[in-house]
């Protein structure tokens, strides 16, 4: 039996070496603080979690170089995914310049006012230089940003994309449609995998139930096969929501009714494989 199981995404985040404006809004003050590893190592042994990868907050390279040194000293941290600027000229060297343990890239494409900002030239420039590097792409939308994510995956057909959250359907709402639609066409694509991941902050923070995060979890199960579906805590995010413990359990009964190697995909070895971890 696999004993590796793997947290695919959460984060830390340090308010006294820089701002993070985006926990200024009321709603997020219980998660305005700092959160480091030592804060994350409990919470996860007790789940089970033997390694995980620490996603990038800002759009700032600095935050990236300090994760990956963060991983380097960490026996938890199997690899980090970072920020760089993909509409730059350079986006190449400034990889290449990079301490190892970069095992993918993101961009919070879910803040950008254009829905189509993945069919920038410049972008796609930036994202065909993260397939070269051998990373993964981790794809950071809301469903209106599907359809330029699809185009993406599409074009790229080398690179590997990892979708986050989802995508992070409306839960809270109950609806489906036209997210479901658009999951299925991202899925057909091969090189595209997802995170069960995020989902507790979508739902209604204080009254979600499993139920509710049901539906949604078995469109991407189906859509993509639990081969290419990850786990992810999004801690320290999920806090808003739920703690570790209950993410967790949630992700673990969502996927009871798998059978015991492709439950061993989605808590390790999707993760493994989308990005390469030793």
């Amino acid at each position: 039996m696999d004993m590796d199981r793997i947290d695919a995404h959460h984060h830390v985040w340090d308010l006294a070496a820089r701002p993070h404006a985006w926990l200024d809004p009321e709603p997020m003050a219980p998660v305005r603080r700092t959160f480091t590893l030592d804060d994350l190592a409990g919470p996860a042994a007790a789940a089970g979690i033997t390694r995980t990868v620490l996603v990038q907050v800002l759009g700032d390279l600095a935050e990236t170089r300090e994760f990956l040194a963060l991983a380097a000293a960490s026996d938890l941290v199997a690899g980090v995914v970072g920020w760089i600027d993909l509409t730059a000229p350079d986006a190449a060297d400034t990889l290449a310049a990079l301490p190892p343990g970069l095992v993918g890239v993101r961009h919070g494409v879910q803040s950008e006012p254009d829905p189509a900002w993945l069919g920038r030239p410049d972008v796609r420039r930036g994202l065909a230089a993260v397939e070269a590097a051998g990373l993964a792409y981790d794809l950071l939308t809301l469903p209106h940003q599907l359809p330029a994510a699809i185009d993406a995956a599409r074009a790229l057909p080398g690179l590997t994309f990892v979708l986050d959250h989802l995508s992070k359907p409306p839960i809270a709402a109950g609806e489906l449609e036209p997210w479901r639609g658009r999951m299925k066409e991202l899925a057909a694509l091969p090189n595209v995998y997802c995170k069960l991941s995020g989902l507790v902050t979508e739902a209604d923070w204080r009254t979600w139930t499993v139920a509710d995060l049901r539906p949604y979890a078995e469109v991407a199960l189906e859509a993509f096969g639990p081969e290419r579906v990850m786990f992810g805590s999004d801690w320290p995010v999920c806090l808003l929501a739920a703690g570790y413990a209950e993410v967790a359990g949630a992700a673990a009964e969502l996927c009871a009714g798998l059978t015991e190697g492709e439950r061993a995909d989605v808590f390790a070895g999707a993760a493994r494989r989308a990005y390469k971890l030793p």
